[in-house]
């Protein structure tokens, strides 16, 4: 019996929205019920801020992405519906962010990403 594989994570578009600082790339990237789980130092892990939805998450992809600092997709690893990648962040003044997401796919597309940022203080 014969099977086929669902649509692949495009991760070049992932790099093109990471990198060339395009929200609506990244967005385009999301299922409609897509959710976000972010742990970083205000957001701890008992109490992570949670976006649900395009809208949420595409006014997140926005404002990150509207400033003025650097991204860099480090690493991305995809196996069957499951993604991690490594995104590294700078600003003008030298100050960096580091930030890890573990993803989960359905048609090529994410449903689910936990996100977790450090960044210099």
């Amino acid at each position: 019996m014969a099977t086929t594989a669902g649509p692949a994570f495009d991760t070049e578009a992932l790099r093109r929205g990471i990198e060339g600082q395009t929200a609506s790339t990244l967005l385009s990237l999301y299922a409609d019920d897509a959710e976000i789980r972010i742990v970083d130092r205000d957001t701890q892990p008992s109490r992570p801020k949670v976006l649900r939805g395009r809208e949420e998450i595409g006014s997140m992809l926005e404002d990150v992405y509207g400033r003025d600092m650097t991204h860099r997709l480090e690493q991305c690893v995809v196996q069957g519906d499951h993604a991690a990648f490594v995104e590294s962040c700078a600003y003008p003044d030298g100050v960096r962010v580091l930030a890890e997401s573990m993803i989960s796919l359905r048609d090529g597309k994410i449903t689910d990403q936990v996100l977790i940022q450090a960044w210099d203080e």
